[in-house]
């Protein structure tokens, strides 16, 4: 029988055709080898192969975590923004929002620097209107009684 045939009882002769043909060997797979170094250099080289994928994994896990984070505080903003405009319609069923203009130019994170002042000021009017309301009710509100005085 010829060595050039492959075995096919042997799954890798093919490969191992192949790659002979090039020149080029394929240490390992062929026969186990019994030089220590070798062996050193094979574990180094796997050790380094193996540190190489803890960090890839460890960049995956903290890229994962992050879009996690993202996406819970994504809700947070929505369920907060949600009990905000159920709470408002709740003190004023009346009022209707007015229509908000939008630019087509603009997609919805265009502003997103600007939104922590946004915020900041939409917060700023809730407690005037709130401190107003409250004025309006102390002055609308009887005078206290003579007798009541200490």
């Amino acid at each position: 029988m010829s060595t050039d045939t492959p075995n096919p009882i042997d799954p890798l002769a093919f490969v191992r055709n192949m790659w002979s043909g090039m020149g080029i060997s394929l240490p390992g797979m062929v026969t186990p080898t019994f030089d220590v170094d070798e062996l050193d250099k094979r574990i180094k080289d796997m050790k380094a192969v193996e540190g190489w994928l803890r960090m890839n994994l460890s960049m995956l896990q903290m890229t994962i975590q992050g879009l996690e984070m993202q996406r819970t505080t994504l809700g947070a903003v929505q369920a907060m923004g949600q009990l905000a405009t159920d709470t408002a319609k709740a003190m004023n069923p009346e009022a209707t929002p007015a229509p908000v203009a939008v630019d087509p130019e603009l997609n919805a994170f265009s502003g997103a620097a600007l939104w922590p002042w946004q915020m900041m000021q939409q917060m700023r009017d809730q407690m005037q209107q709130a401190a107003a309301a409250v004025q309006a009710a102390h002055a609308e509100a009887p005078a206290a009684k003579p007798g009541n005085t200490p």
